[in-house]
């Protein structure tokens, strides 16, 4: 089907690429097999009444906000839990969570935009009233009545539903939270008419975000951006062209999501599943990305290994591109640009030489990290002036001049003239001229052209530079002055202290030029970090997570504004000394890579001797750990792990400014983030290092069993030696296994490469997944796999293909041709 692809979650489940990742819990309704009779009843009536099994909150019952976690009501068979949660340091949320898997995601939430103080407590009064106060007794939220208004409550209950309710004592539902839902919605709830589901502002930021998904009163469904932070909505960029009055938006019980009419006529199915409630939790959210997804989140009974699978809902939708005018900003923040990653998430980047506002907010707009261009006519300034230039981008709201038939060159003339044109667009011999601020940036193919970025030269800090030099001047003069006012003893005493000070001052400006030039240099938004900082982060280097033959990796807490946060520190044991901008070159080349399949790198140290690389840490550990573990990885995870290996690798050679030869690609340099999705790490590194620091085979930089062929001869290393590593990655990924082993009854399969041709050339890959059931089940992509791989090795580097070419092969957009032998160049050259 073209609107959800297929994953497989699990041998023997199949789920349509429209995921969740929790659920309610399914085990207190009517058996599976009458899941249709519960169905008909939940389109056809409203829920006034429950007989769900439940544990009543009795009257008089209260919570308060501590750091004590275990505090909170539970449902009857404790799937869901109602209470605080501590967000970081900001305060405390009153929410529901899923609880019983690590991650306590959140499901609903009372306060989210005032958030409750440490102390504060939720009392479910005498009178049966809900009333959450802040420590003094003012009332922070209490819910809306609804309901009989004869019938008074006798208890509150949290359902395995996820549903938390007021009733009176016969069971009737005075007030119940899928009635005002926040973000989210579950299995057995609807969205009814003028309901909406407000996202949160990010990830970690609970309060009311920018986009809302709203069943409209003319029954169309329907995703419009929020002008932030007023209620108004702007023109909706995703919808169901559903316009039947009274229409709802329904989330059964096995994972299908439809829009229906009064009667019950389904009118569009905006989720297709048939999952069974006892094995899987489910939920659907409208994220601060502004995209409604699914989750599918296999329960701990049923799968405890089974990472979290997600898909996104709103049908394919290029939220970067769709949303192009209105109130607001765009997807990101003003002077910044929104593209898709390879999981088709938005996310937002600064330009070239631009830094975020606030580190912490990636969507509160970008500034320039230099001094704009002088609008005085007697100096434009335009020789401190040049462009860079970002492929597919545009701000398409920013435009004040429009130029149609002239050059390319006739353009960045035209904007480098101009003191306001922060930014000039070129496409197909259109010019457009655009100021600040930017807005709607998006990076996309369909975008075309090229924006052309007007940065200030590298060497700007000239007037940083000649102003610390005047202060050095001072001192000096200072101090022959004083020798020659006199020699008593008193001021000679004065000089001495005066040259003290000065002393102290000239360490203080060296030391502020070094972190000024560093930055100006780098022209990325980093942490400089000192070396006292990372020492305390590593409680002095004791948690050593890996060592190499230059560097040895420690885990780190970090502080930052909002939390602790843990990192792994790179820390170089033998680096060129000398080459202290040869390493602010090679660490801005880094910083300047942004993908979703590489290690984020987050800062460095350069201070005296010591030189470390600072990156976000990840959970999981690294491919080979999971790859070559007793636990094997499932053949749709492995296909996962490829792809994104590949683009990632494909980024570096092909998309990121400077382009990047890892040379080291094997599976200890691919690492897993929490959702097992594969980071490639260590890119970039080889320019950081000594000529010898890298050989771990004679004159050979990369790893043992890795290394292309043409490290052994005279000839030109490119980017076709990380082709040949990945083609060897791949082999191992398809089979499990390392690719030379010993240990093996038949001696034919010690060295994989030479095994899985010689399989691949007699029409048996089947031997190579012999235990493996899934993938033998996928057989066709197993040989285009082996096929792949083959090519990548290719003892001759101009038969390789590029991983450009690599990814399109992989991902079925051109065709795997049938692969020569590997060794045939050595036989030519023989």
């Amino acid at each position: 089907m073209d609107s959800y692809h297929t994953i497989l979650l699990q041998k023997g489940y199949l789920v349509h690429l429209m995921a969740f990742e929790n659920k309610s819990s399914y085990i207190l309704f009517p058996p599976f097999q009458h899941c249709f009779l519960v169905y008909l009843f939940l389109l056809g009536l409203p829920t006034c009444s429950f007989s769900e099994p439940h544990k009543n909150v009795t009257l008089g019952s209260s919570l308060t906000a501590t750091e004590q976690h275990d505090l909170y009501w539970t449902s009857q068979f404790g799937e869901f839990a109602f209470g605080f949660l501590q967000l970081e340091s900001k305060g405390f949320l009153l929410a529901i969570w899923f609880n019983k898997i690590e991650e306590k995601t959140v499901v609903w939430s009372a306060n989210r935009d005032k958030l409750a103080p440490k102390g504060s407590t939720i009392q479910f009064t005498s009178g049966g009233q809900l009333v959450l106060n802040d420590p003094s007794g003012n009332q922070i939220w209490t819910p809306s009545s609804s309901g009989s208004t004869n019938q008074y409550v006798s208890y509150a209950a949290m359902l395995d539903s996820g549903n938390f309710v007021l009733a009176a004592a016969n069971s009737e539902i005075l007030w119940q939270s899928f009635d005002v839902p926040t973000d989210t919605i579950l299995p057995s709830q609807t969205l009814n008419m003028d309901q909406t589901l407000v996202a949160r502002y990010s990830e970690t930021n609970y309060s009311s975000g920018r986009f809302q998904l709203q069943m409209q009163s003319d029954g169309n469904l329907v995703l419009c951006p929020r002008a932030f932070p007023f209620d108004r909505v702007g023109k909706a960029y995703w919808e169901t062209n559903t316009t039947v009055s009274g229409s709802q938006l329904v989330f059964n019980l096995t994972g299908s999501i439809n829009v229906i009419t009064k009667n019950n006529t389904i009118l569009i199915s905006v989720v297709t599943n048939t999952l069974s409630p006892q094995n899987f939790y489910l939920r659907a959210i409208v994220e601060h990305d502004g995209i409604f997804r699914m989750y599918v989140y296999p329960k701990p009974t049923h799968n405890s290994s089974m990472p979290k699978a997600w898909s996104q809902v709103s049908d394919s939708i290029n939220i970067c591109t769709m949303l192009n005018t209105g109130w607001g900003i765009g997807v990101c923040g003003f002077n910044s640009y929104c593209r898709l990653g390879d999981d088709q998430r938005p996310f937002c980047t600064c330009p070239p030489r631009y830094v975020l506002l606030d580190p912490n907010d990636e969507i509160k707009s970008c500034k320039p990290n230099f001094v704009a261009q002088s609008c005085d006519p007697s100096s434009l300034e335009t020789d401190n002036f040049e462009f860079v230039t970002l492929e597919n981008t545009n701000w398409p709201q920013a435009d004040y001049g429009y130029f149609k038939s002239v050059s390319e060159e006739w353009c960045r003339n035209e904007c480098l003239n101009d003191c306001f044109c922060a930014v000039a667009t070129f496409r197909n011999g259109e010019c457009s001229k655009k100021m600040f601020p930017l807005t709607y940036g998006r990076m996309d193919p369909s975008v075309g052209g090229r924006a052309l970025l007007k940065v200030r030269k590298q060497n700007f800090t000239f007037q940083l530079n000649n102003l610390v030099h005047k202060q050095r001047n001072k001192p000096t003069i200072v101090v022959i002055g004083s020798v020659l006012l006199g020699s008593s003893i008193f001021l000679n005493f004065l000089l001495f202290l005066l040259t003290l000070y000065i002393g102290y001052q000239l360490r203080r400006i060296r030391k502020s030029k070094l972190v000024q030039e560093d930055l100006s240099i780098l022209g990325v938004n980093l942490r400089i970090f000192s070396y006292e900082e990372l020492n305390k982060a590593t409680n002095g280097f004791i948690h050593q997570l890996g060592r190499g033959s230059f560097a040895t990796v420690y885990k780190g807490i970090i502080d930052s504004e909002d939390n602790n946060n843990l990192v792994a520190i790179k820390k170089f044991d033998n680096v060129v000394q000398e080459g202290d901008q040869e390493f602010k070159t090679e660490v801005s080349a880094i910083a300047g890579t942004n993908h979703k399949n590489l290690v984020r790198f987050l800062g460095f140290c350069n201070e005296e001797e010591h030189r470390m690389l600072v990156y976000e840490f990840m959970h999981n550990g690294s491919l080979a750990d999971f790859l070559f573990g007793t636990l094997k990885p499932t053949w749709c995870i492995r296909i996962q792990l490829v792809l994104g290996t590949a683009r990632g690798l494909c980024y570096l050679h092909e998309e990121c400014t400077t382009q990047t030869i890892h040379c080291d690609i094997k599976p200890h340099n691919i690492l897993l983030d929490d959702s097992f999705t594969a980071r490639i790490a260590d890119f970039g590194l080889a320019k950081l290092l000594k000529k010898d620091q890298t050989r771990t085979l004679t004159a050979i930089r990369g790893t043992k069993g890795y290394v292309a062929p043409e490290w052994f001869r005279s000839l030109p290393i490119t980017m076709k030696v990380d082709v040949y590593s990945f083609g060897i990655l791949l082999l191992e990924i398809i089979c499990c296994r390392k690719s030379f082993e010993e240990k093996v009854e038949d001696e034919e399969q010690m060295v994989l490469t030479d095994w899985a041709y010689d399989c691949f050339k007699e029409r048996k890959v089947e031997i190579l997944v012999e235990n493996d059931e899934e993938a033998k089940m996928d057989l066709k992509r197993v040989k285009k796999f082996v096929m792949i791989a083959i090519w990548c090795i290719q003892e001759d580097p101009s038969l390789r293909p590029t991983m450009k070419k690599v990814l399109q092969m992989l991902e079925g957009a051109i065709e795997v041709s049938f692969p020569p032998d590997p060794s045939s160049f050595i036989s030519t050259i023989l």
